[in-house]
């Protein structure tokens, strides 16, 4: 691959420099440092982790090390590794940089959580004046509402929600409607998913009926829940991670999801097609940050790991790998990555840069009267929307299965009347029995007495 020999002529070469200058000098010792490690936490599935020149991609991670190893490690007397961790959603990821005696120096949370994590004063401002490839930023991405200044946070990748479709069984009249209402459609009972988280799953419902998914009024998800109760019986599941399996192999037909992972299910099952729904979609920006669980001494190489993922070729891997919108100018403007990511993602029916870049933000939510973007709604102490929808989603869940319960528990409580009766009835016989062995060795040893 061009980038990876790139990247690797580029630290021969500095290497040999380095050896040449070493033998001018006379000083033929190697340098030895310490190495400190460098705590990244990030999305699963989220960053380039594997070497394949086919189809444009690098061990990131191990780049980065073998770069400040190089060229970095005399400037600041140490060598790097990289200790790298995931997490499933944004919550959990503040739960453990609230409650954990781990130091992460990098986190990537989503947008609303980054403003959560401002409120809460859990970020360190970045200097970006120490990001050379920070003008690398479109600047669409800049000043969005959760980091407005730009001081928190830096851009990774972007999206947006749509749904997913099996042509093969979705009539094209329905697909062409382009509306979160085939969420709805009773013909296709039974072969309908919904996510499997509250924010989301209320989300589709919100988006369609032109309800604010950031209202701190409870009848708002009062309304948005009576919805999700007329969808329940239409659904085969509630589904995160199986969406995979049931979309790729055609157990189910019609779900929501995101366009990135789209694009990887896609190229498993060409009758997959995606839309953007008319009536407006979520639209998130995950962004590195710098959280104050960070080692002191390692800030400044936290710094030198973002602006390492700013850098053009690092950041067309992550982008083909992960295959979500990049914010990164030197991406979205190379032939390189547009050819790549044709080559990785393309089918006969589906254009990945189309999917990714055919719509903006706005052009998708020209119909949606509110911000599309999820915000810490959390924040609001008068009315604890947290809880409230939380309740709301587990009422939704549990709806209908009371009757299911009350045969579960009403069949527990008879087996264990029939085991009772059937352990006295056993307990009995078996003390009778000992008793009227007793009873013959009683009546034996008073015969042999007599």
């Amino acid at each position: 691959m061009k980038l990876v020999k790139k990247i690797i002529l580029t630290t021969l070469l500095s290497a040999m420099a380095l050896a040449i200058c070493s033998c001018d000098s006379g000083n033929n010792s190697e340098k030895k440092y310490p190495t400190k490690t460098l705590n990244v936490y990030n999305w699963g599935e989220y960053i380039s982790d594997e070497d394949d020149e086919e189809c444009g991609l690098f061990d990131v991670n191990s780049a980065f090390e073998e770069y400040f190893n190089e060229h970095l490690a005399d400037k600041y007397q140490c060598y790097i590794k990289v200790n790298y961790s995931t997490y499933a959603t944004n919550e959990d990821m503040y739960a453990k940089i609230t409650n954990s005696a781990v130091a992460y120096d990098v986190i990537i949370p989503s947008d609303y959580m980054i403003e959560k994590l401002i409120s809460a004063d859990l970020l360190y401002e970045i200097d970006k004046s120490l990001l050379s490839n920070y003008s690398n930023i479109n600047e669409d991405f800049k000043g969005l509402y959760y980091d407005p200044e730009d001081k928190y946070s830096v851009p990774y990748t972007y999206g947006m929600l749509g749904i997913i479709c099996n042509t093969e069984f979705v009539s094209s009249e329905d697909i062409e409607a382009e509306s979160w209402d085939l969420l709805w459609n009773e013909k296709y009972k039974g072969k309908i998913l919904q996510f499997n988280n509250p924010r989301d799953a209320f989300g589709t419902a919100m988006y369609r009926t032109g309800l604010d998914i950031n209202s701190s009024d409870p009848e708002v998800w009062e309304q948005a829940l009576s919805l999700l109760k007329e969808q329940k019986p239409l659904l085969q599941g509630y589904v995160n991670d199986e969406i995979f399996n049931k979309m790729k192999g055609a157990s189910a037909y019609i779900a929501p999801y995101f366009a990135g992972d789209f694009l990887t299910m896609a190229a498993a099952n060409e009758d997959l097609c995606f839309y953007y729904p008319k009536e407006g979609t979520n639209y998130f920006v995950d962004a590195m940050c710098i959280p104050k669980t960070a080692k002191a001494e390692n800030i400044a190489f936290a710094h030198e790991y973002i602006n390492f993922m700013l850098s053009e070729e690092v950041a067309t891997a992550n982008a083909l790998y992960i295959g979500y919108a990049s914010p990164n100018r030197a991406v979205t403007e190379s032939q390189y990555y547009k050819d790549m990511l044709a080559f990785n993602y393309d089918t006969d029916f589906v254009s990945a840069w189309d999917v990714l870049y055919g719509k903006t933000k706005e052009e998708a939510n020209a119909n949606y009267p509110h911000n599309p973007a999820y915000k810490d709604f959390y924040k609001d102490e008068s009315v604890n929307i947290q809880v409230l929808v939380n309740t709301l989603w587990e009422s939704l869940k549990t709806e209908n299965s009371t009757e299911l319960w009350v045969h579960i528990t009403s069949g527990v409580i008879v087996a264990g009347v029939l085991a009772l009766a059937i352990y006295s009835t056993y307990t009995k016989k078996k003390r009778s029995k000992d008793y009227r062995l007793r009873d013959k060795e009683i009546a034996k040893a008073r015969k042999m007495q007599s």
